[in-house]
């Protein structure tokens, strides 16, 4: 049976990789990665603070940790500090951004088709964080028509804003594969996008192409008995006569039902594929893909409700329970997150651009800008519908990736949770004090609370654990 790990142990794990990424001690680590969470209330006042002027934030993990806030204008802005994680973090005002983080949405917006028709390839475009530029990712097909600046200044003359111009060697692709399990195991517009509901404050190959000497073998027998699915592991499905990979997210309810989400762009029929289980048949609930969505939804046919898991290791030895999540406004180039997909297992990166619309035509025509992009090397087909958190923070589902020539991971980009499917919330688990056990609770429509079982609120938008 998998571990189910505790707060501290979720930290120390992912202190581990922060350690060896940065080359710090692993007591360093777990303070950064405390500091991390306890700091976005600050930065999230400060945000509010400066909204006219805000222009974008990062956090800086070398030489030293410290968060810088670029505002537009000349006005100086005092530098601050503050204490978060036992330690004290810097926050250093940046100015002489061109334009705010509202006004270079609108400019994506705006701009976003002109730019795709000036181009043989539909680039990805961005916010730089750290300079404020538009950032426009071309695909390395087209980088001659950059040359000498000619593109940038193209594009510069057309936004009125600075540009910023990469060159990537593959199109971004989404990130379902083929299911490698028939040959071996393992592995814009804002106002088109809708409200939010606010977060409990924090304490080259062409993946769709087949598999090489592909042997089909006999699926995994039918599970019997009471069923567990979890976020972070294989499900496969069939389209077109070939079998798909792909990964569940995190379980979801939407007050009478629990499901586990995935990505949208996965098939509709799936099949949860557990070796300690067997396999268990997911009934599809629904989809929804467009714009800033690639998210689905399918549900155990019969059963106790999902508890709120997920695998957080690459061997599904452990497992986490949600405990709240982030919004993406929240959310902070830099900050240092993970996810745990079915091909690539568990790993730990920054966050790159937090608005971010994907290049080609994943989301049925152009994306909005509203995907968090996290720098490679760790992703592939496969991953698509994976968890991306933060400790047990829930963040996102894993879309898609963008590759090097020789197949080597630049980054995916996740959609946040903020734009589960209208209806349905993230399930978590509420840690509270132990009490002395009280009466029995009634059943006329209070929020249920036996033995930590999952229930749903009178509110019906969010279900949650509750230890006794």
């Amino acid at each position: 049976m998998p571990r189910l790990q505790l707060p501290i142990d979720a930290l120390m794990q992912d202190a581990g990789e922060y350690a060896r990424t940065f080359d710090v001690t692993l007591d360093e680590a777990m303070h950064r990665l405390r500091a991390q969470s306890e700091s976005i209330a600050v930065t999230d006042r400060l945000r509010e603070t400066y909204r006219d002027r805000w222009a974008g934030i990062a956090v800086d993990h070398r030489p030293t940790y410290r968060i810088v806030i670029l505002l537009t204008g000349t006005e100086p802005v005092p530098d601050q500090s503050i204490v978060a994680g036992g330690i004290v973090i810097p926050i250093v005002f940046r100015t002489g951004a061109a334009m705010n983080r509202t006004g270079m949405l609108a400019i994506i917006s705006t701009y976003q088709a002109r730019i795709r028709d000036a181009l043989p390839h539909p680039p990805g475009l961005g916010i730089d964080p750290r300079t404020g530029a538009l950032l426009v990712m071309i695909s390395g097909r087209d980088a001659e028509l950059d040359r000498d600046g000619a593109l940038r200044a193209r594009i510069e003359a057309m936004t009125g804003v600075p540009v910023r111009i990469e060159a990537v060697d593959s199109p971004a692709i989404d990130s379902r594969g083929i299911d490698s399990t028939a040959i071996a195991s393992g592995a814009g517009n804002p106002a088109g996008v809708p409200p939010i509901q606010t977060a409990p404050v924090e304490t080259g190959r062409d993946p769709l192409a087949p598999i090489p000497n592909m042997v089909a073998v006999s699926p995994p027998p039918p599970i019997t008995g009471l069923s567990s699915v979890e976020g972070g592991a294989r499900v496969v499905g069939v389209v077109g006569g070939k079998r798909y990979a792909c990964t569940t997210g995190f379980v979801v309810t939407d007050g009478s039902r629990f499901g586990i989400a995935t990505a949208a762009h996965c098939p509709d029929v799936l099949t949860y594929v557990d070796t300690r289980q067997g396999s268990i048949p997911l009934d599809f609930i629904g989809q929804w893909g467009w714009g800033y969505q690639d998210v689905q939804v399918n549900t155990v046919a019969a059963g106790p409700p999902l508890a709120s898991s997920f695998y957080a290791n690459t061997a599904k030895t452990r497992t986490r329970t949600v405990s709240t999540w982030r919004n993406r406004e929240s959310t902070r180039a830099g900050d240092f997150v993970c996810h745990r997909g079915e091909r690539t297992g568990y790993s730990c990166a920054q966050v790159a651009i937090v608005d971010f619309a994907p290049a080609g035509d994943l989301c049925g025509g152009a994306c909005l800008p509203t995907w968090v992009a996290v720098e490679g090397p760790t992703c592939k087909a496969g991953d698509s519908g994976a968890p991306v958190f933060d400790g047990t923070i829930a963040l996102g589902l894993v879309k898609g990736g963008t590759y090097r020539r020789d197949g080597e991971c630049l980054f995916y980009y996740y959609m946040s949770t903020d734009y589960l499917p209208t209806g349905w919330s993230l399930a978590y688990r509420l840690a509270i004090p132990r009490v002395p056990p009280a009466p029995p609770p009634s059943r006329d429509g209070a929020a249920l609370v036996e033995d930590g079982t999952m229930t749903a609120l009178p509110d019906r938008r969010v279900a949650r654990y509750v230890d006794q």
